[in-house]
């Protein structure tokens, strides 16, 4: 079995990652891929809905940090991946009709919408090796698992026909290193910034860590501290429960991965 199939990373760049994708030799979450690039979600919304979404966006900015709004009915970013095409080169994709899940494909070829508008929003997978070469162990990478990912009770700043609350990731950290990755994180600013709750699950409407909304259940250590970073799939989320004619999406944690480094992200860069 080669080493995309196995988790073991063999996309150095942005653009090998979106290779390993297209080619279909890697359809696992791309937390492992491209160290040091920046990865996004993907939402794609019909055309009279974007401006009401772009400016959920810009009121909600930390789950919602916007990289890139693409034209309407294309799928070939212009800023942040030359040569890429968002119908392929994510490993998974999500496809939801009127509210309801379709299901999921390795690629959007027939269902791309001509009137649809894309969106490309920070994700905090970005920040993985940020934190990994600062000594911080990351362990869904560790255990080969999904990011853990919950709903939250946190409201979003409503816009048009969009509102809902926030999605949030965890990150469990060993004690003695919880102030580096805030400090690590928070200048991060589109890739969600620093952590939105530190240590206290139940002040954001989670009871059971074990039971994550979407990606794995969390492998925590002894002496770690549940962190909660905002995540980019509170857009999916907001997204589905408006019901839209249609909503394409990623899979959550299988990203797009961008040509952007990490060091692009920082607040003021």
């Amino acid at each position: 079995m080669n080493g995309a199939m196995t988790g073991r990373n063999t996309a150095e760049t942005g653009e090998a990652a979106r290779r390993l994708a297209r080619d279909g030799r890697w359809c696992r979450p791309t937390a492992s891929l491209a160290p040091g690039y920046v990865q996004t979600n993907l939402l794609v919304v019909p055309g009279e809905a974007a401006d009401e979404f772009e400016d959920l966006c810009a009121a909600n900015p930390r789950p919602l940090p916007l990289l890139e709004r693409l034209p309407l009915g294309s799928s070939i970013p212009r800023r942040i991946a030359v040569g890429a095409d968002l119908r392929t080169d994510l490993p998974l994709y999500r496809v939801f009709r009127n509210g309801t899940f379709i299901g999921e494909r390795t690629d959007l070829l027939d269902v791309w919408p001509d009137d649809g508008c894309a969106f490309l929003l920070g994700c905090s997978f970005t920040f993985d090796s940020v934190l990994s070469d600062a000594g911080i162990p990351i362990r869904h990478r560790e255990a080969d698992r999904n990011v853990p990912m919950y709903r939250t009770h946190r409201p979003l700043v409503p816009a048009g026909r969009f509102g809902g609350t926030t999605v949030v990731s965890l990150r469990p950290v060993p004690a003695r290193f919880v102030s580096l990755a805030c400090a690590l994180t928070e200048p991060l600013t589109q890739a969600h910034g620093g952590p939105l709750n530190v240590g206290e699950p139940l002040a954001l409407g989670i009871a059971d860590l074990s039971r994550p909304d979407y990606g794995d259940p969390p492998d925590v250590h002894p002496g770690d501290v549940p962190l909660f970073w905002a995540c980019g799939v509170t857009a999916q989320q907001t997204a589905v429960a408006a019901q839209l004619r249609y909503t394409l999406t990623h899979a959550p944690g299988h990203m797009f991965v961008t040509d952007l480094r990490i060091t692009e992200t920082r607040a003021g860069a």
